[in-house]
């Protein structure tokens, strides 16, 4: 007896469709990610002769920090203005209404008078009592 053997068909992937998921694929990937840029306020604080080093017991305080150009960020998160309104609702809903709260400014050397008076008038339209200015102490002068 002879048996035949029947023809084996070919298998082929199909490359097509197989790219064509891999490119939607990476079109999604590409359409989904946020290219964030943390933004942060380069400060030089000023220099002080009769530094002292503050340590704060309290776990929760908020930080003020104000840029050359007078802009304003509250604990690292840049304000979108830098008007009073912006600055006192931001320091509102941060402290949850607890003016209890520490509060420091640090402000760039060359920042603005105005802006730090601003930051200042803000903290006491709130009702904060617990107020500091950061600085950093002066380097000894060379004789």
């Amino acid at each position: 007896m002879k048996f035949r053997r029947k023809p084996r068909e070919n298998i082929e992937i199909n490359l097509a469709s197989l790219l064509d998921v891999v490119f939607i694929l990476l079109l999604f990937f590409v359409v989904t990610t946020t290219f964030t840029r943390e933004s942060a306020l380069k400060v030089e604080l000023p220099e002080a002769e009769s530094a002292e080093t503050v340590q704060e017991t309290q776990a929760k305080s908020l930080e003020v920090t104000i840029s050359a150009d007078g802009s304003y960020a509250l604990n690292g998160q840049a304000l979108v203005k830098s008007d009073l309104a912006t600055l006192t609702n931001a320091l509102q809903r941060e402290s949850a209404g607890d003016n209890s709260l520490p509060l420091v400014i640090s402000a760039d050397a060359s920042t603005p008078h105005q802006a730090v008076i601003t930051a200042m008038d803000a903290a006491g339209k709130l009702g904060f009592s617990r107020l500091r200015i950061s600085t950093v102490e002066a380097a000894p002068a060379k004789p």
